[in-house]
């Protein structure tokens, strides 16, 4: 049996969800600025990688 690319992908789990019900209004609060936080974290890789790709595209133009 020959393996695809498929059986070659990593299988992506989703995130593990916190349990809000047990969380007080400070550790929710807290929670939201940890998660926004990731967000400005997440936006600046992409930001990079758009930048990167940008700066191959512009390379590997033709004119």
């Amino acid at each position: 049996m020959a393996l695809t690319e498929d059986d070659l992908s990593p299988v992506k789990k989703p995130a593990a969800l916190r349990p809000l019900d047990k969380m007080s209004i400070d550790e929710l609060r807290a929670y939201i600025e940890e998660m926004k936080i990731e967000i400005r974290r997440v936006e600046a890789e992409i930001a990079r990688k758009e930048s990167h790709r940008a700066a191959a595209d512009s390379f590997f133009r033709k004119t």
